[in-house]
């Protein structure tokens, strides 16, 4: 395994700039925002017709020791505002052929999220079976917007040898391994996860356990963690809608890796990643309100790189 930067939360600042910065922490490969939810900030969608552009991309790149470990396009393609649907889908679509040109195998995106009808304006995110109008959204959302949707872009990333992993997200319909493994039973095997844990620290779910559920349908692994205050989660749940700033009030925040959980945690899901045979790269994503980008960067490298070290002297000595 390889160690990685999302690269979304630098985006004031210029490739030239990037690189030097990331390869004094030790970083391997970079995860790049192509639009949507993230600005595009060192690649854009345009340069798939200017192949000088995307030569001088790679060239730079591989001067420092660096490769591109996917495209990031994370949108709502399900939108039921058509206009914001279909940009988001373009999006999508375009970066699949701008990964094709770069010889990039993943694209990262959500699942989105419909309405509750053709009529809506906002996504309607189901979270219970009662009342019975819940079901019944989460049947139509399903038959009639979600798998007719994917199987076609299924089908249009296998035709241009792409996988799109998909992060397991709240407020999307995709947020489980549950969730995952259903929309790619009917979909195709091009169809997998881009794995944050973050996000399913909060759900009460295992990250460990998860990753031996899903297996090979693991394109992709972000880093980034969870801190869990049981001040507030043990009175108020972990549902928590108050902005992510709110820190003292809320019932979680994101962290880096090592401040949300420890290095038994992380050590035992990189050799689980390990047993299970990815030999990807781990993305280090800063979402810490906490923590300085820069702060924030070297802590996270620093504390991953002692587990990869020791991950890859166990596989040596076991060859």
């Amino acid at each position: 395994m390889k160690l990685g930067l999302f690269t979304a939360a630098l985006t004031k600042v210029s490739l030239d700039e990037l690189i030097p910065r990331v390869t004094a922490l030790g970083i391997e490969a970079i995860e790049l925002s192509t639009g949507n939810y993230g600005a595009a900030a060192h690649i854009q969608l345009e340069w798939i017709e200017q192949p000088a552009k995307l030569k001088d991309l790679q060239k730079k790149l591989q001067d420092a020791g660096l490769f591109i470990s996917a495209l990031g396009c994370g949108g709502n393609v399900l939108h039921p505002d058509t206009r914001i649907a279909e940009a988001h889908a373009t999006t999508m679509r375009r970066s699949i052929l701008l990964a094709e040109a770069l010889e990039i195998p993943t694209v990262i995106n959500f699942s989105g999220c419909p309405g509750d009808s053709d009529h809506s304006r906002y996504p309607n995110f189901v979270t219970v079976a009662w009342p019975p109008d819940y079901p019944e959204i989460l049947r139509w959302q399903w038959e009639e917007k979600v798998l007719p949707f994917w199987r076609q872009e299924s089908r249009f990333a296998a035709e241009h040898g792409i996988r799109i992993a998909l992060e397991m997200h709240p407020g999307f319909v995709v947020y489980s391994p549950e969730t995952l493994l259903r929309l790619r039973s009917e979909t195709g095997p091009n169809i997998g996860c881009n794995f944050d844990p973050s996000h399913l620290f909060w759900q009460g779910i295992d990250p460990c356990l998860a990753v031996r559920k899903l297996g090979n349908a693991i394109f992709h692994v972000h880093a980034k963690d969870t801190r869990i205050y049981e001040a507030n989660s043990r009175v108020n749940g972990v549902l928590d809608t108050k902005p992510y700033g709110d820190e003292i009030n809320r019932s979680w925040i994101f962290r880096t890796v090592g401040f949300g959980h420890g290095l038994e945690f992380w050590t035992d899901f990189i050799s689980t990643l390990s047993m299970i045979g990815y030999d990807g790269v781990i993305s280090i994503e800063h979402e810490d309100s906490l923590m300085s980008l820069e702060d924030g960067m070297e802590k996270a490298a620093a504390f991953l790189r002692q587990i990869l070290i020791r991950e890859k002297l166990r596989e040596i000595w076991w060859a």
